[in-house]
């Protein structure tokens, strides 16, 4: 089969490239002109519109910022749907509101094409080295024909029901990964106030009850004061602002989801949007007047604070 892939930030550029090395001929699209030339050094295609990604490619993957950018990549007057064939499958691998993605596949239908939601976890490390988990909704067999190409950028890869499942899936994911990055950081930043090494801490919780992969990426990074983006805030927190909007309509309360987009919020304000989600600590931080990082002897721990 012949690719499109629309969008090539953070997540997109390294999955492309995934599916590069895998043989793929793949035609790539992105408002970024040198992230498309990147990707044609590295052997894919450019084009100059949605459109035309559609006009050479089996299957499109699309990985933009929010709801607004997927349904103009799509729908617009220069969009997927316009340049594609009968039978094409767009696999939107962003993260969006299941009521959006439900009205793209509608409307993709309406002419003939398929549709497949599939979100993934696991940020820039994860896209990289092509271990993704990718939660799928959409149909079994159109399911079945792209998830050998689905494999070159993912490892953990389920089909959790029909259109809109796999977006739901992911905004349940996006839930847990960051009520437990805030609990987490709640966590070190008591520890580190308390006085105590907050490696140490780790290494001696990390497997037990409190473990999880959230702790085994995060804490590392969160020590050595490294909060380069693997998952930036300001998109973690348009991916909450989606759990509110879904959980408003389905009758959900979500205290928990709706405390930490605040937290967000806050540091969105503070100029930290481009910050690692796990920079969630800072917001603890500020309100402690403590810093949760790596120190070399306890007299420079009994310093920090």
């Amino acid at each position: 089969m012949k690719l499109g892939f629309i969008g090539l930030g953070i997540m997109g550029r390294p999955m492309t490239k995934n599916l590069l090395t895998n043989g793929y001929q793949v035609t790539v699209f992105d408002i970024n002109k040198e992230a498309v030339q990147q990707l044609v050094q590295a052997g894919a295609q450019g084009a100059d519109s949605p459109k035309d990604v559609a006009k050479e490619s089996d299957v499109i993957f699309t990985m933009l910022p929010n709801s607004n950018h997927v349904k103009s990549v799509v729908l617009d007057e220069n969009g997927v749907i316009h340049g594609a064939k009968e039978g094409a499958i767009v696999v939107d691998m962003s993260s969006i509101t299941p009521v959006a993605s439900k009205e793209i596949a509608d409307r993709l239908v309406e002419k003939g094409m398929h549709m497949l939601d599939a979100p993934v976890s696991g940020g820039e490390p994860k896209a990289i080295d092509g271990t993704l988990a990718i939660m799928v909704g959409g149909k079994p067999d159109i399911f079945e024909k792209v998830k050998p190409s689905l494999a070159c950028m993912g490892q953990d890869i389920t089909l959790v029901g029909d259109h809109g499942c796999g977006t739901t899936a992911k905004l349940a994911n996006q839930i847990i990964v960051n009520v437990n990055i805030a609990a987490m950081s709640e966590a070190l930043v008591l520890a580190q106030k308390a006085g105590i090494d907050v490696g140490k801490m780790y290494e001696a919780i990390k497997g037990g009850l409190a473990g999880s992969a959230v702790l085994d990426a995060k804490v590392p990074l969160i020590l050595e004061r490294n909060f380069v983006a693997g998952g930036r805030i300001d998109i973690n927190a348009k991916d909450l602002m989606n759990v509110m909007e879904t959980g408003h309509q389905m009758n959900v309360p979500l205290p928990l989801s709706s405390q930490v987009l605040e937290m967000f919020q806050t540091l969105k304000a503070d100029g930290k949007e481009a910050d690692d989600h796990g920079g969630l600590v800072q917001y603890f931080e500020k309100l402690a007047k403590t810093e949760v990082k790596r120190v070399e002897n306890h007299d420079e721990l009994q310093n920090v604070h």
